[in-house]
């Protein structure tokens, strides 16, 4: 029996938005930088402005509850927290998963930062980067998750001990570039991990499945893992179709 399709909930055409418009925003700035080079951010007012504007106002909606936000970020919040029992205990990602994490990232940056003082890229790069980074978060909250699927090995979103790292990961390369635009965003980004860890250290209950009732499929109303189900069973389905189990050795 064909499995029936969910529809898109609220959550997830947002997301698809957030891909479109940080697409959109990505090809924008990239004619920019063909035609400006390094001078992106002060030949440009509008544009950087643009960009500042853009992603304030995302960061500034995740420092309160809101129903615009997934839950995986949401979770943090106490009016999220629906405990499973009194008894019950948390049980989060170990510390050195995360960690792991971080120092592959902070690796990558770290590359990226030598290109930069080595003059093989330069700051208009770095933006780009930073973009495409973001663009890359959309992918990976709808699609593909390397850090889910090769570090984290959380069920989904909602319970990724991560979520809400994804400002300052997508920023980091901005530290490179003095600006105020540049260090305004990094600023609010480090400042949404912040709170984030911060709540962590206090309340484990709220970012554990164990202990939190908010993270159960049951509760969950968005569904975003059904496009990484739906298009890892496209993949599957095209494979065998195309490279049948007997033509491979």
């Amino acid at each position: 029996m064909k499995k029936k399709r969910l529809p898109l909930s609220a959550i997830s055409t947002l997301h698809i938005v957030k891909l479109i418009l940080r697409s959109l925003l990505f090809f924008a700035v990239l004619l920019a930088y063909i035609f400006e080079k390094t001078e992106l951010l002060t030949r440009s007012a509008v544009l950087p402005g643009i960009v500042w504007v853009f992603f304030v106002v995302e960061m500034t909606f995740r420092f309160f509850p809101s129903r615009l936000e997934s839950m995986g970020c949401q979770k943090q919040f106490a009016k999220n927290y629906k405990p499973v029992s009194d008894t019950a205990v948390p049980v989060n990602q170990p510390g050195k998963v995360t960690a792991a994490v971080a120092l592959v990232w902070l690796a990558l940056n770290v590359a990226i930062g030598g290109l930069y003082f080595l003059h093989i890229i330069d700051a208009g790069i770095l933006i780009l980067i930073a973009i495409a980074f973001s663009v890359c978060d959309i992918i990976c909250i709808l699609f593909f998750c390397p850090f889910q699927t090769w570090f984290m090995k959380n069920r989904c979103c909602t319970t990724c001990r991560i979520y809400n790292w994804d400002f300052a990961m997508m920023f980091t390369p901005l530290v490179f570039i003095p600006s105020l635009y540049t260090y305004s965003l990094l600023g609010c980004a480090l400042a949404l991990l912040l709170r984030w860890e911060i709540t962590y250290k206090l309340h484990p209950e709220r970012f554990s499945e164990k202990t939190n009732r908010c993270m159960s499929c049951a509760e969950c109303k968005e569904k975003l893992c059904s496009h990484k189900t739906q298009l890892q069973s496209f993949l599957k389905k095209y494979k065998t179709k195309f490279f049948p189990p007997e033509n491979r050795k």
